[in-house]
């Protein structure tokens, strides 16, 4: 077992996107710490989506393989067709099962309304929209072929990232609210669909400090005055809840 794991996630495998920084690293870990098998997607880009590294993806993966989990990198672009059908193949392919999806990829381009402008708005609402809508879709396909051969999935799990900002608005961020409002509605319709199959679907609205938070909150996000202190805001609180939601013992 893992590096002092429970077990919880024990002989599943689960893929996590933007899993090189902030909360999809600190979910990897979880996952792995809670004996699955991981695979690591991260496109290494900045704060804003600009540049590309596989850097990220391949430190997570190596972290959780020196403590003695596994893991596979994956730095392909999970909001184009080929990035997304490639991701899930991995996990097939390396692990020989999919049993959880975790989507967080994402970054910012904060503008107030008047001064968004169109490939702005394109590229955030590509990333944190289409990157949860093709990777589920390729997943699902997964889980319904498995179905149709007889081999229905008994425990598969699909956990979206949404936000505050998509539940309320923020100022200065209509193409991320519009984005993390429409992971919403895609979970719903996804969760009506998918559990014939054996799927079951939810969305999480975390609030953690990460590289997005950081410029947009930071008083809230300042991590603890005092040495040692509890960090409410470190993104490693909000992984025990996706780390369950992606198991078995979240069922129903």
């Amino acid at each position: 077992m893992p590096f002092g794991s429970t077990g919880i996630c024990a002989g599943r495998v689960a893929v996590v996107t933007g899993a090189g920084r902030g909360l999809g690293r600190a979910h990897a870990l979880a996952l792995a710490a809670e004996g699955a098998r991981v695979v690591v997607n991260d496109l290494g880009v900045g704060r804003d989506g600009a540049g590309r590294s596989a850097g990220p993806a391949r430190q997570v993966a190596d972290e959780i393989t020196a403590r003695g989990g596994e893991a596979v990198a994956h730095d392909g672009d999970i909001a184009t067709e080929e990035g997304a059908a490639s991701l899930v193949a991995t996990a097939l392919e390396r692990y020989g099962r999919l049993d959880a999806l975790v989507s967080n990829a994402g970054f910012l381009r904060d503008r107030m309304l008047v001064n968004l402008g169109e490939d702005d708005w394109d590229a955030v609402i590509r990333v944190h929209l289409k990157g949860h809508f093709l990777p589920l879709r390729h997943a699902a396909a997964h889980w319904r072929a498995e179905t149709k051969a007889g081999r229905r999935p008994e425990a598969a799990r699909v956990v979206h990232t949404t936000s505050g900002a998509g539940l309320l608005g923020s100022v200065g961020q209509a193409n991320y609210a519009a984005a993390k409002a429409g992971i919403v509605g895609l979970t719903l319709v996804a969760a009506a669909e998918l559990g014939r199959y054996g799927v079951q679907v939810n969305a999480i609205a975390p609030a953690a400090r990460t590289r997005m938070t950081e410029g947009v909150f930071p008083e809230a996000m300042a991590p603890p005055a005092a040495p040692g202190g509890f960090d409410a805001m470190a993104p490693e609180n909000v992984s025990p809840v996706v780390v369950w939601l992606a198991s078995a013992a979240s069922a129903g």
